[in-house]
């Protein structure tokens, strides 16, 4: 529960907060925004108790603990349900005739996964969002986990008659689902010239921009070039070589929440945030904090 779902929620009432609060903050007890529990979001009891009885996977080697151990909260009933990737789809898939852009359901990562080798393999989304049990689901802010799902190799460098012609591959080798799955991130590969001491030389840049990028309102579907796993593409640049350049600079950088600040803008704008604002506005702040370099390379021009 950070503060731009927060800040949102409190502007709603009735079928509408329910909506968002089904996955964000789904216990009954969680019902009313001004209390404590509400403010933690998706707490452990989101995915662990039913119908007052605690449920967990068992143990590595498959036994389950039987009541004489004398566990807190009387031990758990082992299920192979949190195992399986179909219990992330509760909230990481949206309904065959949920919202969608374009003909694309907005949340579709589980049927990516499913249509993926992933899936084939036994892969589930726990061993790599939750590895070795932890409750970690990393995920896009996370540099370490976006560099794993990714695979760059250089192509093609050439210089010929004054003009640079390079090309990168980029491959989805390690997400199970697209890449990024989500209208949220945007991964901005850019290629510019630069002088001996790291200047950018103006009219030299050229980007390539991997996102499902939405309309603040998602009223509609602006592009997307996601890239399907096991999926290649290859980013391209061409130019004439200029005067001053001495290499050739290549990066990525992922902007994990590009939509979300989008978003809070607007809503800051046109003041329709109420109670909310504050938070809106932090979310902002955080917002434009979470974008990083995740790849960078350096090519001289001879």
């Amino acid at each position: 529960m950070g503060p731009g779902v927060l800040g949102q929620l409190v502007a709603l009432d009735g079928a509408e907060r329910e909506d968002c609060q089904r996955c964000h903050a789904p216990l009954q007890e969680q019902s009313d925004p001004r209390s404590a529990l509400f403010l933690e979001g998706l707490v452990c009891a989101g995915c662990h108790v039913r119908n007052n009885r605690v449920y967990g996977p068992a143990r590595r080697d498959g036994s389950a603990p039987a009541a004489a151990e004398g566990l807190p909260h009387g031990g758990w009933s082992a299920s192979p349900a949190f195992a399986d990737s179909r219990f992330c789809a509760t909230c990481h898939q949206f309904e065959p005739d949920g919202y969608a852009l374009n003909g694309k359901l907005l949340e579709n990562t589980y049927e990516e996964w499913r249509a993926s080798r992933h899936a084939r393999e036994g892969r589930s989304c726990q061993s790599c969002h939750m590895p070795d049990r932890r409750h970690l689901w990393r995920g896009i802010h996370d540099p370490d986990m976006t560099r794993g799902a990714i695979t760059v190799q250089a192509d093609r460098f050439q210089i010929e008659a004054g003009e640079i012609h390079a090309t990168w591959q980029l491959a989805n080798t390690g997400a199970g689902h697209f890449f990024p799955t989500y209208v949220a991130p945007q991964v901005i590969v850019s290629m510019r010239q630069e002088t001996a001491d790291g200047t950018a030389l103006d009219g030299t840049l050229q980007e390539h921009v991997i996102a499902r990028r939405v309309t603040a309102d998602l009223g509609a579907e602006l592009s997307d070039t996601r890239i399907a796993p096991d999926e290649k593409r290859v980013l391209d640049y061409r130019a004439k070589r200029h005067p001053r350049a001495a290499r050739l600079a290549f990066q990525i950088r992922v902007e994990p929440d590009a939509f979300y600040a989008e978003l809070y803008r607007s809503l800051l704008e046109d003041r329709s945030t109420g109670t909310g604002r504050e938070q809106i506005a932090q979310a902002l702040r955080n917002s434009l904090a979470s974008p990083y370099t995740l790849y960078a390379e350096r090519r001289a021009l001879r």
